[in-house]
């Protein structure tokens, strides 16, 4: 079920011809995402008649507060708990306001085009783009999952239809492609439900459309790159997702998320040398002062890798940099820094340091009691944490 936001969220934008979308599009994958929503405006003011400038502005402001949050960073380079179990992201109401609106002019200015003409490629598979984005404000924010996989079907349904009116749109494949991954990973109760008739999935018939629009797309290939990314490490693949990383890296060199990510796979792929290599590319780039990587802050990096060295058993060296990150924990999002606490704890355990393990799980209660982290953590309390098997 977290497969419906997390890869719906990803790929959703057939991009506009123009200057402010394409520099909007690269403020967006480079998480410059305050600069991405004013090229997005500025494209509306210039074309204010075209349905997908506002799904543009709709999909900046979401993954700003999902960047905010730190909700990019738990699901794809954490590789933490699942996003069904996160707190629902909380935007301030100006910004939920701006969303809808927008949301609301995609889908009215696409409705109006259809009318006239049913067969409006553009217009049709707009349509699509607001349903999905739709949906996953109603998984992120609303937390309603059944509105959200109402929306997520119509866009599929729509998609369909613009393949079909147009079969050389390889770039609106994309939501076919992620529709049929999310579709074969739901549990058969899903499957069941009325509006989902028809509608089978097939996991792997979706990664092999990704795989056709990352290789083929001409607007979306950097959208499906990141899915592949996200799909092959949830299926053990991350020998896989390497290159992909290292391309998008080359290509939008701001985004510290591609290094951070990169550095993961080569953790899952049991190569540590290259793991914290990565991580230690991440820092000197940082002290560099490379644009972007302003809001990437030591702590951060001190806790991916810390986390990484928990992994490899590494205990002392994980202890010294989980410290470094709890130390300045007002400087990490809320979800690393429960994660930070929490990490460091089960450190402690697991060097049978149980007095420092409680002190570091008390902590991740302070910050937010009621997260899913709390719950692990006030488990531990109780009884040490101990390594779960390997596979």
């Amino acid at each position: 079920m977290r497969w419906v936001a997390l890869l719906g969220a990803l790929a959703l934008s057939l991009h506009l011809d123009g200057q402010p979308v394409s520099r909007g599009f690269d403020h967006f994958y480079n998480l410059e995402y305050d600069a991405c929503i004013a090229e997005f405006e500025r494209a509306i003011g210039e074309k204010p008649a075209e349905p997908q400038g506002y799904n543009h502005l709709a999909q900046g402001l979401l993954y700003r507060e999902m960047f905010k949050a730190g909700a990019l960073e738990s699901e794809m380079v954490t590789g933490a708990n699942p996003f069904l179990r996160r707190g629902r992201l909380e935007p301030p109401a100006d910004v939920e306001k701006r969303f809808l609106e927008a949301i609301a002019k995609a889908m009215s200015l696409s409705q109006a085009a259809l009318a006239s003409n049913p067969r409006d490629v553009g217009a049709t598979y707009a349509l699509g783009v607001a349903h999905g984005l739709r949906g996953n404000w109603n998984f992120l924010v609303r937390k309603a999952y059944m509105d959200s996989l109402r929306d997520l079907t119509a866009s599929r349904k729509l998609a369909t239809k613009a393949v079909e009116l147009d079969p050389k749109l390889i770039d609106a494949r994309i939501i076919l492609g992620l529709h049929d991954y999310v579709l074969g990973s739901l549990p058969a109760y899903m499957k069941m439900l009325g509006f989902l008739a028809g509608f089978r999935g097939d996991r792997q018939a979706g990664v092999r459309t990704i795989q056709e629009v990352a290789a083929k797309g001409i607007t979306n290939s950097a959208d499906a790159k990141v899915l592949l990314g996200v799909i092959y490490r949830r299926e053990r693949r991350s020998k896989e997702a390497i290159p992909l990383l290292d391309d998008l890296i080359q290509r939008f060199p701001r985004n510290y998320l591609f290094r951070m990510e990169l550095a993961q796979m080569w953790a899952d792929e049991g190569d540590k040398a290259k793991s914290l290599a990565a991580i230690e590319t991440l820092e000197q780039v940082r002290r560099s002062g490379v644009t972007g990587y302003g809001t990437l802050s030591a702590e951060k990096i001190a806790f991916a890798r810390g986390n990484i060295l928990f992994w490899y058993d590494d205990f002392e060296r994980a202890i010294e940099n989980l410290k470094a990150a709890t130390a300045g924990s007002d400087k990490l999002d809320l979800h690393t820094a429960s994660m930070a606490w929490l990490r460091l704890g089960q450190t402690y355990d697991l060097r049978l340091n149980r007095t420092a393990a409680q002190a570091a799980y008390r902590q991740v209660l302070q910050l937010n009691d009621s997260s899913d982290m709390a719950k692990e953590a006030k488990r531990y309390l109780g009884s040490p944490y101990k390594r779960p098997p390997a596979g």
